[in-house]
């Protein structure tokens, strides 16, 4: 993997490189003050002051910056944004980094630890309930503050695939980084507004969550480069129980755009994948159930929600082909039927169902070539984008196939992967890498090189929607499901159940928070539900029974085919466990974990 392992920076210093324009700086100083936070730029001199009384933000001049010693300084490596709640604000820095590798050229960093720095001295004039909610507000910040997946670079804007950025206008890079973006992969895109009202551009840092992975392999003695992109939009963003469907604008749950780049011979080549939930208005209430129902909500704004959304597609990708990979049967198929029926109206865009559990049983990833016999000619067509070394552009990708399961994460990785190993080939072939009968495949080094992106990109997509790891990721990386896979699946379950249940409802409120889906404003009632809440201080207590006898009950059974013993043990565990379950749900929801924040759509 290219240095994604890197030491936290720790990095090696960059002032002395000069920036490009519309670049940001590299490394700030913070300097902490009794009264205020001072944040200058060691390459370039610029600085700014933030008031730790109330947050109110001034430009500084680089001698008054540099001016004072009574004060604490570190190294931080990028602001991430100002949110403003009911005592005053609170300053998003990059505290730590890792180098993630290049784009074009251009170093991509990943977060590795962000902080808040608090300007609330107005606390103290707040009343007591207002006081209650700031504590909460402040958790949430904490949360934040442990977002995972998060890319950036000072340098070049990561919101755009290659073949968007290669056909905007060359004046384009003279901009701020921030007016280059696309809004929608801007995870800080509300954090930022204080710092573009302030005209702090050369601060302002658009950062981008998803996965980005690269490594290299040879073909004919010549090394041949993959970077795997994939940018998580911000229009509704949430956690996986908690983000179902579409909204009325027709933003769906979980929509990423993945792009997986080729570089060999000075030729760079990019195949573009969307994912993204059911464009359906739709819920799943969790209830402490394993699979809680499906609930389809019955609105007349549905058909042009799904216009919507894919009429947005169309403009933005092009011709679009829809492959829907959930079950016939149950809830799922009620979803999925529901879904065919509103695709029906839509014309210009092909819809493809797949009942990926019922073709692929048994684990036969190789039964995905049944779907790709049915597309096979529309992804031809589309192609993919190709330039060559003196950035002339030779083909474009003409439209873009659009994934989707329940969650949009497992199935629709394994099929993503596949579709991208057809697409590679189809690359490496028009480079000269590959003769037009040849595959990656035929070098299982190659092979296992490209399996292992896929895996830890659907890994780390899989952590920041339903924070477990990716489930059949055995089937991306051999092709079947092994018995470690099984129990790698078993775990990341569990603990997908875990975190839906008791964790995720505050994670959510996090993200509305710091996404502006919800808005802080002082002199308004409490936004907390009353009651409700009495029951949250049992919740530590269940759930740690709860995890500790799942833990427990799968040691057991790991040891059970050593003597009979373990197999009472495990028996005993799983029926404590079931039995604690039981008790907690009989309690109903008041259990759950569940967003506290009103008013929210």
């Amino acid at each position: 993997m290219a240095r994604a392992d890197a030491d936290a920076d720790e990095a090696p210093l960059l002032a002395e490189e000069p920036l490009r324009p519309g670049a940001c700086s590299r490394e700030l100083e913070l300097r902490e003050f009794r009264d205020r936070y001072v944040i200058r730029s060691l390459d370039g001199g610029a600085a700014f002051a933030v008031s730790r009384s109330g947050g109110s933000i001034s430009p500084l001049s680089p001698e008054e910056a540099a001016a004072g010693s009574d004060c604490k300084v570190s190294r931080i490596y990028g602001v991430a944004g100002i949110i403003r709640l009911l005592a005053g604000s609170y300053v998003l820095v990059i505290t730590s980094r890792k180098d993630a590798g290049s784009y074009q050229g251009s170093p991509v960093y990943h977060v590795n630890s962000m902080k808040f720095l608090c300007c609330n001295e107005a606390i103290k004039h707040l009343t007591s309930q207002e006081k209650r909610d700031e504590a909460y507000f402040m958790s949430l910040l904490r949360i934040a503050e442990t977002t995972c997946g998060l890319y950036y670079s000072y340098d070049r804007d990561l919101t755009l695939n290659l073949q968007r950025a290669s056909k905007l206008a060359a004046g384009r890079i003279h901009k701020a980084l921030w007016k280059q973006a696309d809004p929608r992969f801007v995870w800080n895109k509300k954090l930022l507004e204080e710092l573009i009202e302030a005209k702090l551009d050369e601060f302002i840092i658009p950062l981008i969550q998803g996965s980005f992975q690269s490594a290299q392999f040879t073909l004919k003695d010549r090394p041949v480069r993959i970077t795997l992109f994939s940018r998580r939009c911000n229009r509704r963003l949430g956690t996986r129980m908690w983000r179902r469907g579409a909204n009325l604008e027709g933003a769906t749950a979980n929509f990423v755009e993945t792009e997986q780049l080729v570089e060999y011979e000075g030729h760079t080549s990019s195949f573009t994948q969307v994912r993204g939930s059911i464009p359906l208005l739709w819920e799943q209430i969790v209830d402490l159930s394993y699979k809680p129902r499906l609930s389809i909500i019955e609105h007349e704004e549905t058909p042009k929600v799904v216009q919507r959304h894919f009429y947005d597609l169309l403009q933005r990708y092009g011709e679009t082909v829809v492959i829907d990979l959930t079950d016939k049967r149950g809830d799922e198929g009620d979803l999925s039927n529901a879904f065919a029926a509103e695709m029906g109206r839509i014309h210009g865009v092909r819809y493809v169902h797949f009942d990926f559990h019922h073709v692929c049983r048994g684990g036969n990833f190789d039964n995905l070539q049944g779907l790709y016999n049915q597309i096979e000619e529309a992804i031809q067509k589309q192609g993919y984008f190709l330039m060559n070394s003196k950035g002339e552009i030779l083909l474009e990708q003409s439209g873009v196939v659009r994934s989707n399961c329940i969650d949009c994460l497992d199935r629709t990785n394994v099929t993503q992967s596949f579709l991208a190993r057809k697409s590679l080939d189809s690359q490496l072939q028009r480079m000269g890498a590959l003769s037009s009968s040849e595959s990656i495949s035929i070098s299982d080094n190659n092979n296992d090189v490209f399996k292992k992106l896929w895996v830890e990109h659907g890994d780390e997509l899989s952590l920041e929607y339903a924070g477990s790891y990716a489930l059949k990721g055995d089937l991306v990386r051999y092709g079947r499901q092994t018995l470690p896979g099984l129990i790698k699946d078993g775990m990341s379950a569990l603990s997908r159940y875990y975190l839906n249940n008791f964790h995720d409802g505050m994670r959510q409120d996090a993200l509305d928070l710091i996404s502006g889906y919800y808005t802080v404003s002082q002199g308004s009632s409490s936004p907390f539900q009353a009651g409700g809440f009495e029951s949250a201080s049992y919740l530590p207590v269940a759930s740690a029974i709860i995890v500790g006898g799942i833990t427990a009950t799968t040691f057991t059974l790991s040891q059970v085919g050593r003597n009979a013993q373990h197999f009472i043990s495990s028996v005993v565990c799983a029926g404590l466990t079931v039995g604690v379950i039981v008790l907690v749900k009989a309690n109903g929801k008041q259990f759950c974990s569940r967003p506290r924040l009103c008013g929210l759509i």
